[in-house]
């Protein structure tokens, strides 16, 4: 492992040190709570979610349908679009769960940008003009229904550019192949080092890795370097690593690659009853990917870890995420129909002609007619609105009597 001066935090400290950051991640702005506090919302759901919402196709949803778990994912051949990219919670469930979860998501990030409520109002009437196109359309059109907004034009061009190089200094704050221990890197422990050895000697694993069109078949992997990786929140009482790979011999960038290798969790999303799913974690995360956002799916591949489930995925220069804070009025209106247009196509290509119409009709019950956003998604997104407010100022309030 690569060492430095400084102090690191030990792998039995790690939950303590974890916790403390999710605690001033999530008191830091309204937004970054809801994006956090996702056990929140699905309470909500479970309580009072089912009462007026419509009863959706059983299909495989995202989950946790935030802003920030879309953005452009590259494929094995390098295509870019931009997909569902986080997938802890995908389970297969009510598509209108995740339109909810993006009605919020964008309501607080319109709050965050100090935007009035009439824009709240039509941001949620043309996220159902998106989705309900991406319902309507066919599979080829999908891919036009929406402009894409100014602010994902820009991370389009940015995810376009990007190489090894980009990605290295990014995450491993260094161009040379080593991962440098601080801040968000960890030390591993001596049982941790062996399994990810032993891990990336299987055959299947070397072939996920030489998926890519750029590598050999045959090439042969090595482990380089290795560290618990402190990534946001979502880390917190999971095992989570960056392992740093040689393909082929490592004599140029491209035979460098950083996996991501993390825990897979029971997902708290409600799940539509008798629903087949893969029974093992990592498996259904797997699954669900491959469903919603098949650029990442192929590259993703589910294991056994000190007899925990997880998965793997390599990490491209060109996933990143969608970071969309401060809003425009015009921003947030074509954000709204662009996302949902997302969202909409990954959810109409599980369904056949026929059950793409019903849900397309059933989605327009309790229609208002003096708003388009039907009113099961605007009495949603109000409670939830009401609810995570009170719920962050709770938050900030409990924080600062801690840290006073």
């Amino acid at each position: 492992m690569s060492k430095g001066k400084q102090s690191y935090t030990s792998p039995k400290d790690r939950n303590t040190v974890l916790l403390a950051r999710q605690k001033l991640k999530m008191a830091r702005s309204a937004h970054a709570y809801v994006r956090g506090n996702t056990l929140q919302f699905y309470k909500w759901l479970r309580e009072r979610g089912g009462q007026s919402m419509p009863a959706g196709p059983a299909v495989w949803i995202c989950g946790d349908c935030h802003i920030g778990n879309l953005g452009p994912v590259a494929n094995a051949k390098g295509a870019i679009d931009i997909q569902i990219r986080d997938l802890d919670q995908t389970v297969i469930g009510n598509p209108a769960h995740d339109l909810i979860r993006l009605g919020l998501s964008l309501a607080t990030a319109a709050r965050g940008s100090d935007l009035p409520g009439i824009t709240t109002a039509t941001m949620l009437e043309q996220l159902m003009v998106g989705y309900q196109r991406a319902l309507a359309a066919s599979a080829r059109s999908r891919a036009d229904l929406a402009p894409k907004p100014e602010s994902v034009r820009v991370v389009m061009r940015r995810a376009a550019q990007r190489t090894w190089k980009h990605l290295a200094k990014e995450r491993l704050e260094d161009v040379k192949p080593a991962i440098r221990l601080g801040e968000r890197f960890w030390p591993l422990s001596k049982t941790e080092h062996k399994e990810i050895r032993e891990l990336f000697a299987h055959e299947r694993v070397r072939r996920l890795i030489t998926f890519l069109k750029s590598r050999q078949d045959t090439a042969r992997i090595e482990v380089l370097d290795a560290a618990y990786w402190m990534k946001g929140c979502s880390s917190l009482g999971r095992l989570r690593f960056a392992v740093l790979l040689s393909v082929g011999g490592g004599r140029n960038d491209e035979d460098f690659c950083l996996i991501d290798l993390k825990e897979a969790v029971p997902a708290v999303a409600p799940r539509a009853p008798r629903a087949a799913m893969p029974r093992d974690n990592a498996k259904r995360v797997v699954e669900g990917a491959r469903n919603l956002a098949p650029y990442l799916g192929e590259r993703m591949l589910a294991a056994r870890f000190l007899n925990r489930s997880v998965f793997i995925r390599e990490l491209l220069p060109q996933d990143l995420k969608l970071e969309i804070d401060q809003l425009t009025r015009e921003e947030a209106v074509e954000a709204a129909r662009f996302l949902a247009s997302i969202v909409g196509t990954a959810h109409a290509r599980q369904l056949d002609a026929s059950t793409r119409r019903e849900w397309h009709r059933a989605l327009t019950h309790n229609h208002s007619k003096r708003l388009d956003a039907p009113s099961w998604l605007w009495s949603s997104v109000v409670q939830l609105m009401v609810s995570h407010e009170a719920g962050y100022l709770e938050h900030c309030r409990s924080y600062a009597r801690g840290t006073a």
